[in-house]
């Protein structure tokens, strides 16, 4: 427990210090799951550059992350109406409620005949029934043929673990199943020890032969085993169970999913009241009638894969995209199809070595640098919302109980991935300056280190990820649910007023802001509402009067704190009335009676050099002055003091300073009523908060320390 806590302590001093260490993550990973490789890398899909790599071009076994790679594939072949479809087609006459001929079933690899989506797993097939009975048939007499040419080759994955078959998780895939191909067995203790437990299974159709060797003892001790035959679905339950023991249940596959299929229609017929009597030598004739159905839509299908990780969905998707799209339904028909994707995207197909669909085989390998590539470039595809839609996220599919403490859970979408000594986390985050991050996290080679304790590393560093990129994101909401309860207030000067007003009360605190996640200097909040200076003070204010939409907010805020928008330490306007107001996009001097203009340079070439950062002009590091108007102070104390005449009025008011290296030393807004003195609105390091006071009350307590004020108004 020390050492979890001293390695969660050095992230934390880590990621506080520097924007993004991922040295950290590294140190991090070490001190709790040693002996592993970790693999990370991470990128932008703006511009597609990668920000991050941790052993990122080395190969990683990706686990379930590898379904990233067959649903991307998918999505960018596949119409997003496509839908695997069952078809009946009947092929005879009907005479007198007998049908005779041949019923001809052709599955093209639905995964969700089963109850899913329905209460009943019978739903579909009794609709396949339903629609012969609508003939008039309540016989059928001749054959019942079903065609599973969709797929070709082994259906059984290949290079699973041994015990991956006799797995919920490791079902066999057919182009008709029922069921997810799996059957419940569930058993309770009998009545009296030393009997043999009460054993059945669901739902039963007559396929799964049960052998049931569980006998009942005392108490509620409890060590049952089962165990499954490698070629027949023939299950054995053995152990033991206590009389005081509730019931159980296990989950387990069948095997020849055709044959389980076909066992399942031949139960829904009779529980429909069709009698089938098989007769040979019965001519097939015309076909009479064809229907095709389908259990779910493509998109639904993408969430059983990426939210909920269904293996078995996996398994389908990947050969029916074969089937679809090269002809092939099969393994190396789906590998044919991702090969030619990535080649499309770009790509190496040699950077992906893939075996299956799912990511159970352990060969599977990923480089995760191509990896994050993958997931940018899916980002910017025409179907990219679909796509990071599916993915779980914290609270959904796989991250049911994921990253749960995550104040903002929609920030980030995932996928996740696990098989013995193998985790891997994958996935987007959505930042504050409005980029998207792909990232692909790997643990491999874990050795006997806890699964939980891996898990809870990637968890623990992803949530780093997104708190970071996303420093104090509730400033951000809170800014823009002040901008929507203020959409009816027009005019910039009433917003002024409006904003200003509602932020009175704000604690003080200076320098509160830096360039977050982007920057190497100061990596303090983007955006922080939860303390202000005077200059953020003004800046928020101005944001929120400005912006002409809640979603524009952020990048109103960046362009009135950075030249040119450009987030940077070196672009932040450091200087209020050098770099702030001399911005004319956002405020201009007003020029005053009895005003007068200074010369100064402001040091830029220390100020910059102190911080490692290099100041130039026209190519040269030197100082350049500049002019600065102002009005001096008895001359701002007689206009603080005397009532404004003219309309309604918010204006910048800058306090010149009396060091040559300084241009103001305080700023804030000056609101100006009609017939009122005017009022001096402003954060307040005496006060320690927002306040509102009269502006020549304030100038009186300032007297013999500055020289005069620079009034600046807003530009519309």
């Amino acid at each position: 427990m020390m050492k979890k806590f001293v390695a969660l302590v050095l992230l934390w001093v880590a990621c506080v210090c520097a924007a993004v260490d991922v040295d950290s993550f590294q140190v991090y990973v070490d001190s709790l799951v040693p002996g592993s490789r970790y693999g990370l890398s991470i990128r932008s899909v703006k511009t597609g550059k990668e920000l991050t790599n941790i052993r990122g071009d080395e190969k990683f076994t990706p686990a379930s992350t590898l379904k990233t790679l067959t649903t991307a594939t998918a999505i960018h072949y596949l119409p997003l109406d496509y839908e695997p479809k069952t078809y009946v087609s009947l092929n005879g006459s009907v005479q007198k409620g007998t049908f005779l001929g041949s019923v001809n079933i052709r599955g093209e690899g639905d995964p969700n005949f089963s109850g899913r989506y329905y209460a009943d797993p019978f739903h579909m097939l009794y609709a396949m029934v339903d629609s012969i009975r609508a003939l008039g048939v309540d016989t059928i007499r001749g054959t019942i043929d079903l065609d599973s040419s969709y797929y070709t080759g082994p259906w059984k994955a290949e290079h699973w673990r041994k015990n991956f078959y006799d797995a919920w998780y490791g079902a066999e895939i057919g182009p008709l199943n029922f069921n997810d191909n799996c059957v419940v067995v569930r058993f309770k203790p009998a009545e009296k020890e030393g009997k043999l437990a009460v054993a059945e299974i669901i739902p039963d159709v007559g396929y799964v032969t049960l052998k049931n060797e569980m006998t009942t003892v005392p108490g509620k001790k409890k060590k049952w085993t089962w165990a499954l035959d490698p070629v027949k679905s023939e299950i054995t339950l053995g152990g033991t169970i206590g009389v005081k023991v509730d019931s159980a249940q296990l989950v387990l596959p069948i095997r020849n999913p055709v044959g389980f299929f076909n066992a399942a229609f031949m139960y829904a017929l009779k529980e429909r009241g069709v009698t089938y009597i098989p007769t040979k030598g019965v001519p097939s004739g015309i076909e009479i009638a064809k229907y095709e159905f389908s259990a779910a839509p493509f998109l639904s299908i993408l969430d059983e894969i990426n939210q909920r990780s269904q293996n078995f969905h996996a398994e389908a998707l990947f050969r029916n995209l074969g089937a679809q799209m090269a002809g092939e339904g099969s393994v190396e028909g789906g590998k044919a199809m991702e090969r030619k994707f990535l080649g499309e995207m770009g790509l190496n197909p040699d950077d992906f070595e893939v075996w299956d669909g799912c990511g159970l085989s352990p060969k599977n390998k990923v480089v995760p640098s191509v990896e994050t590539q993958l997931l940018s470039k899916m980002a910017r595809h025409p179907k990219g919302s679909y796509y990071i839609n599916s993915f779980a996220g914290p609270g959904l599919g796989t991250g049911g109980k994921r990253q749960l403490d995550l104040p903002y859970p929609w920030l980030t979408r995932f996928k996740s991935g696990f098989i013995g000594e193998v985790h891997a986390l994958v996935g987007y985050i959505f930042t504050m300056n409005g980029d998207t991050l792909s990232v692909a996290m790997y643990l491999n080679e874990t050795g006997k280190n806890p699964d939980a304790t891996c898990k809870d590393v990637l968890d623990t560093l992803w949530s780093r990820l997104v708190m970071q990129t996303n420093d104090n994101y509730g400033s951000l909401l809170e800014m823009k649910k002040l901008w929507v309860d203020a959409q009816n207030v027009r005019g910039l000067y009433n917003r002024l007023d409006y904003f200003s007003n509602a932020l009175k009360g704000k604690p003080y605190r200076l320098g509160p802001m830096g360039e977050g996640y982007l920057g190497n200097v100061e990596s303090k909040p983007l955006v922080y509402l939860d303390s202000v200076d005077c200059v953020t003070f003004v800046e928020h204010t101005l944001a929120l009067a400005r912006a002409s939409h809640e979603d524009s907010l952020f990048w109103e805020l960046q362009r009135i704190r950075y030249k040119d928008g450009k987030i940077s330490y070196a672009y932040r306007k450091h200087f209020m009335i050098a770099d702030w107001v001399a911005d004319s996009k956002y405020a201009r001097i007003i020029p005053m009676v009895g005003d007068t203009i200074i010369q100064r340079a402001m040091p830029k070439v220390e100020f910059f050099r102190s911080k490692k950062l290099k100041y130039t002009y026209n190519g040269e590091e030197k100082d350049v002055p500049i002019d600065i108007r102002y009005l001096p102070f008895e001359k701002a104390l007689e206009f603080a003091n005397k009532p404004y005449e003219g309309p309604m009025m918010v204006i910048g008011v800058a306090f010149i300073g009396k060091s040559e290296k300084i241009d103001a030393t305080h700023t804030g807004f000056v609101i100006l009523n009609n017939g009122e003195k005017p009022r001096l609105r402003h954060a307040s390091s005496l006060r320690k908060q927002v306040i509102e006071q009269p502006f020549g009350e304030y100038l009186e307590s300032r007297r013999g320390k500055l020289p005069g004020v620079t009034l600046f108004e807003f530009v519309q």
